[in-house]
């Protein structure tokens, strides 16, 4: 065998992957090659290691005649030296990078010390300013070296000390606690070093405004990776003497400087993104605020995760005494967050809303935020410390592992469970850093391919089947995590819902069983379960479960699906049973305890609001009558009015509006609220929204375009069924938009405006949250589709004029201009009534179109596979069949008849029976098949939380379908027999009035 193929066999042993370039590497380190190679193949990559040396020593000789010999003789000589630079070498493609532009940074790792010293944060806090010509002793360092200069030397002598890190890191066995330590001291002296440059930049305004960096999340923590964004929050004050205006810009402008030498990319690179966004109102907010400022906004407006951010505060830069002076202030309100009603459910719904965002396919590659990732660890250490902290301080270190130490010590977490969930922590956090360090760029996905998870597992120890035992170990602490976290953060102890076995659990499970079976639940294996968590505990609040599930249990058993009653009852405990509140209100409000058994039992829809709205508890034992239009649309302008930015502001506008549908639609299923009223409150409901959507809106577009005024006048008009204040829960809002420029103001400039208004009004209202979207449809419009979303009063007096046919005068029979600028909609209405009211009526010629439209949509509208004699819109004696023949009536007389000019169905038929237009018998046979079918539609969605036109075929849906209809128990065939007959009676009407 060849002396080439027994180095190659080898190399392939002592763990190379391309030995034949290998060979070619080593033989360009000459004597050096030997020595090396047993430390080589101990590197996460050995060929990677080997090629970044070749590359280093090239690199010295030509920056130094010679130093590529003394750096050969240094590694073969000292295996401490050699041990550093081969790890960081086969670790670290952009350390390696560094050290070829930098090559006389190898000498860092020739200490002796550095397998046992941590540098002292002070003096990484002179280095770094050092290297900007900063006097580190002065109360505001001030950068002396010319900006560029100074910026360039910031990042060489970051990544000169993130070198000495890693290094010890790698080859020393640097614990992750420490690193992540150490990584937040380097940091936090940047951030002093980026301010001091910043301060050049500002000159003397710089002195103007006392400046304080807070360190906030993994940075504030001691926790910070290799790399991540640091995020802070800045808080300033004027000095004596200075103006509060002129200081905020001096601070300003300081934390912009300070950001940006961080963040922009030059000659040397980048260091790391600032991010500022955890600040009061966030993006949208002022980028620093006085102390009392934050206090303010704290004290009033803040939610429940910013509280849970403020746990890892800490001041790291710039005025020390004043960012301590804010850490001391944020903490009492951090330490009582968790008296805020539904603080359980905002944190565990923030986490749910965290995992939804991954994207599917990182889903199970995510090592921060995928399940069993880092962040469920971190969230259920700080729930704990957040619910316990309170009073109990020694839980209340920022950084996770210490906090859990603390709180295991404690007895808030089982030994057993808490070493467990450490390892699992330090092995996840550990993986994070070695994916890090590679390129040096901000990730939590472990790679997918082979050569990198073979790099990963030779970094983390396993030296034997790498790929295989990296898998294996990171699976086995995903699991772990998993289990552990589901324990942790939902256990009931947090919702106030302790464990002890109930008097039903002290039964036999089989005879449970079988008597939850004999109320009616489909698992009762389930439904035990749920009894047993909702009864664990000694606690007062098992104990007034106890009270009130025998009760419960019946009213669950009473409703279509007492299987969703009581899971849906055990969820809700589970979100509000730490509130006071909702125990005792259930139990001395039998009322209350009643009505919620009955709609969680019920209807989805509901218990979906319930599960976002969960303190709309407190509703059910108010009157559920809908709000009038007034004080509904007067709240809604006065949440826009406190919030910054067009999307905070529709946001807090749709969570008035989640409220007031759970108000609609409870009141809907327990039989209080008429249907024609729930359509009335529904589009009350939708015009407050917009109303204050578009106020909202319009001010964000003209804030965004830097105009002084808004140089248009809109109005929303609402069509189909929202303008006939007939919609249903399911129903998009149908409307046109009008406009009319300002005086002064150029058509195309105010159309371009109102049409920018109108796409954001829709994307807001229909953007994913935790309330149904509010789809806006402007498809009625002129053109339809193909036309301008936004027209003028002008343009669409000229298309009218030109171009309008029968069926668009038959849509504009339900617009009802009710939103916007009321001379603009006064205008609009005044246009269209000559056409939707011709006073000479319609021609036969006329009559025959609308006629021929209907048979049109009855033909090709209907889905396929759908039953004619029973679907709820388009089969016969449906929505569609009644609507036509009252719109008929309308266009036909109307201009004779003033009572018809209504876009209110029932309203136009009693006008229709008034004028002698209609037999009062027929009238009455269309009013009773128009309320029906929409509270047929009402109830479907209700049933099922979401519409449809057919009756559910699913027998629980379809008997809660009927109950929700007013039927009892066991009358579901009843409701079918009751449906079918009313749709033929309407049919038959419709026959004579419409088709004659």
């Amino acid at each position: 065998m060849s002396r080439a193929a027994t180095t190659q066999g080898t190399l392939t042993r002592l763990g190379f992957q391309d030995p034949e370039q290998s060979i070619a590497d080593l033989a360009r380190l000459g004597d050096a090659a030997e020595p090396l190679l047993a430390l080589l193949a101990g590197t996460a990559d050995p060929d990677l290691a080997l090629a970044q040396l070749v590359r280093l020593r090239e690199a010295a000789e030509q920056r130094n005649d010679g130093d590529g010999h003394t750096l050969l003789q240094a590694v073969v000589d000292d295996e401490g030296t050699a041990m550093r630079l081969l790890s960081v070498l086969g670790a670290s493609e952009a350390l390696g990078d560094h050290l070829c532009r930098h090559p006389e940074h190898w000498r860092e790792l020739t200490d002796p010390t550095m397998g046992s010293t941590r540098p002292a944060a002070y003096a990484v806090r002179e280095g770094m300013l050092a290297v900007v010509g900063a006097d580190p002793h002065a109360a505001a360092p001030v950068a002396t070296l010319p900006d560029a200069e100074a910026v360039d030397a910031l990042r060489v002598e970051y990544r000169r000390v993130l070198l000495r890190l890693a290094a010890r890191d790698l080859a020393h066995h640097l614990p992750v606690d420490d690193a992540a330590a150490e990584l937040s001291d380097l940091a936090a002296a940047t951030l002093e070093a980026a301010l001091a440059v910043a301060r050049q930049r500002v000159g003397d305004d710089a002195a103007l405004a006392r400046l304080a960096v807070v360190a906030m999340g993994k940075c504030g923590g001691h926790e910070l990776n290799y790399v991540s964004d640091v995020d802070v929050v800045f808080v300033h004050e004027p000095v004596e003497g200075a103006s509060p205006d002129r200081a905020l810009r001096a601070a300003t402008q300081l934390a912009s400087h300070l950001m940006r030498v961080c963040s922009d990319h030059t000659g040397e690179g980048t260091i790391w993104p600032v991010d500022a966004a955890l600040r009061p109102e966030g993006k949208a907010g002022p980028l620093t605020r006085t102390l009392a400022s934050h206090q303010g906004y704290y004290e009033r407006w803040a939610q429940t995760w910013e509280f849970q951010a403020l746990l890892k505060a800490r001041a790291v830069a710039g005025d020390l005494e004043l960012g301590r002076a804010y850490v001391a202030m944020v903490q009492p309100m951090v330490w009582s967050a968790v008296e805020r009603d539904g603080f359980v459910a905002d944190t565990q719904a923030m986490r749910r809303r965290v995992i939804a965002h991954i994207p599917a396919q990182e889903a199970e590659r995510q090592l921060k935020l995928g399940s069993g990732g880092l962040r469920d660890v971190e969230f259920a250490v700080q729930l704990l410390q957040l619910v316990h902290g309170r009073a109990d301080e020694s839980i209340r270190p920022p950084t996770t592992l210490s906090a859990l130490a603390r709180l295991t010590e404690g007895g808030y977490v089982g030994r057993a469970d808490g070493e467990a969930l450490h390892e699992a922590y330090a092995f996840l956090r550990t993986l994070e850093h070695r994916i890090q360090l590679f390129r040096l760029r901000r990730t939590h996905v472990v790679p997918d391919d082979e050569r990198s998870l073979r790099r990963l597992g030779r970094s983390m120890g396993f030296s034997k089947d790498p790929v295989a035992s990296l898998r294996d170990a990171w699976q086995h602490h995903r699991r772990e995590v998993r289990r552990l976290h589901e324990k942790l953060f939902y256990r009931p102890l947090l919702t106030a819902v302790a464990r002890l076995d109930s008097g039903e659990a002290r039964l036999t499970p089989e005879s449970a069983t079988r008597r939850l079976a004999a109320l009616g639940f489909a698992d009762p294996r389930a439904a035990l379960r749920h009894l047993e968590s909702l009864t664990a505990g000694v606690s007062r609040t098992a104990n007034i479960h106890r009270q009130l599930l025998p009760a419960m249990l019946d009213w669950f058993a009473e409703a279509p699906d007492p299987d969703a009653g009581l899971f849906g009852f055990r969820r809700l405990s589970e979100s509000l049973g730490s509130s006071p509140w909702f125990l005792t209100t259930l139990r001395d409000e039998g009322e209350v305890a009643e009505r919620l058994a009955r709609l969680l039992a019920t209807s989805r829809y509901v218990t979906n609001l319930l599960e976002h709205e969960p303190a709309g508890v407190r509703m059910l034992g108010q009157d559920l009558a809908p709000l009038a239009a007034e004080p509904l649309t007067e709240e809604m302008l006065a949440t826009v009015r406190r919030r910054d930015g067009a999307e905070a502001g529709v946001r807090a506008v749709r969570g008035v509006r989640r409220r007031e549908l759970l108000r609609i639609a409870a009141g809907d299923v327990l039989g209080l609220t008429d249907v024609a009223d729930v359509g009335a409150a529904l589009s009350r409901l939708t015009d407050a929204t917009l109303e204050a959507a578009l106020a909202a809106v319009v001010e964000g577009v003209r804030v965004s375009r830097d105009l002084e005024r808004a140089p248009v006048r809109m109005a929303v008009v609402a069509m189909g069924r929202y303008g006939g204040f007939e919609l249903s829960y399911g129903s998009d809002a149908d409307v046109l938009f009008v406009h009319e420029a300002e005086e002064g103001v150029d058509q195309h400039d105010a159309t371009r405006f109102a049409r920018a208004v109108a796409d954001e009004l829709r994307r807001l209202l229909a953007l994913p949250g935790d309330d149904p979207p509010l789809v806006v449809d402007a498809d009625l419009r002129p053109e339809g589709r193909q036309g301008p979303l936004v027209r003028s009063l002008d343009s669409y007096a000229a298309y009218y004029a030109k171009w309008s046919h029968v069926w668009e005068a038959q849509a504009l029979l339900r617009a009802d201009a009710v939103v916007g600028d009321r001379g603009v909609r006064a205008s609009f209405e005044a246009l269209i009534d000559p056409l939707r009211y011709p006073e000479r009526g319609l021609s036969e010629a006329e009559v025959t179109e609308v006629r021929r439209i209907k048979a049109r949509v009855d033909q090709e509208r209907l889905p396929r596979g759908a039953d004619p004699l029973s679907h709820l819109k388009l089969g016969r004696g449906g929505l569609a069949d009644i609507e036509w023949s009252v719109q008929l009536l309308q266009m036909r007389f109307a201009g004779r008849t003033p009572g018809l000019r209504t876009s209110r169905t029932l309203e136009a038929l009693a006008a229709a029976v008034e004028a002698g237009h209609l037999d009062a018998e027929d009238a009455e046979v269309l009013r009773t098949g128009w309320r029906w079918v929409s509270r047929v539609r009402n109830a479907i969605t209700l049933v099922r939380g979401k519409g449809a036109d057919l009756l559910p075929t699913d027998i629980r849906e379809r008997a809660a379908v009927a109950a929700v209809l007013g039927y009892p128990a066991g009358a579901t065939e009843e409701m079918v027999n009751d449906h079918l007959r009313t749709m033929r009676r309407s049919h038959a009407v419709v026959d004579r009035v419409f088709w004659e």
